[in-house]
Formats: C-alpha cells, structure tokens, sequence
C-alpha cells in the first residue's frame, strides 16, 4: 500500500483537476444555454417577421421572404450549435463524475490508511511489556 505522503499528493492532484474539470464543465454548461438563448431569440425574429395578410408591395414581401431564409438557416445552424454543445455539456458531466470518483478512492485510501496506522499503534501499545509503576504513597 502506497505511503501517506504519497497518498496525500496524489489527493491534491486529483483535488486540482476535480476542480479544472469542474470549470470545464461549468463553461460548457454556459455555452449550451448561450446557443439555447440564441436559438430562441432567431425563432422570435422569425415569428416577427412571419407573413401578414396585408397587401404590401412587392420588394418588401421578396425582403420578408429573403430574410426569413436567412433566419431559417441561421435557425438550423444555432440549432447545430446547439446539439453539438449539449454534447459537449455532456461529455463534461461525465468527466466530472470520473473525476470525482477518483477523488474519491484516493479519500478512502487515505481513510483505510489512517485506521490501518491506528490499528498498529493500539497493537504495538498491547504487546509493550507492562510498564511498573511506582506507587508514592507506600
């Protein structure tokens, strides 16, 4: 079994990536809702320029049509974005479980370590030989 100082530093390392790992995932989180923000503001700019039954002139109906092409396809690329950084998101989640896990057997090696030193010191106290004492008020 693995000396505590060892034990100790490798604590700290994982200690030190739980930690990277949970900032990457907190950044993935932040840029999944950005693209679900995005995503929502193009599909309101789409409904606000959806057709109306007025009768209007000619270029500005071949402008409306233009743009909501425009926006469809900003539309399906946010919509891209969007699934790709769910992906991401994910991925993320999963290495800070992984990273968690870790740091959590290195804990419990560190525990068993620490009951295993103690259990030595009570038998090492049991097998000293018995010490005399020197009783003063003979």
């Amino acid at each position: 079994m693995p000396d505590r100082k060892k034990l100790d530093r490798i604590l700290k390392v994982r200690t030190l990536q739980l930690g990277l790992v949970r900032a990457e995932e907190a950044r993935a989180n932040e840029r999944f809702a950005g693209e679900v923000s995005l995503r929502n503001r193009i599909a309101q700019l789409a409904q606000g320029i959806a057709p109306a039954p007025e009768v209007g002139k000619g270029a500005s109906l071949s402008a409306a049509a233009h743009f909501r092409d425009r926006l469809q396809q900003s539309a399906e690329a946010a919509e891209g974005r969007m699934r790709a950084a769910e992906h991401v998101a994910a991925l993320a989640a999963d290495k800070t479980r992984e990273a968690k896990r870790d740091q959590s057997a290195i804990e419990k090696l560190l525990e068993r370590a620490t009951a295993d030193e103690a259990l030595k010191a009570m038998r090492a106290l049991e097998a000293a030989p018995p010490t005399r004492r020197h009783r003063h008020d003979r």
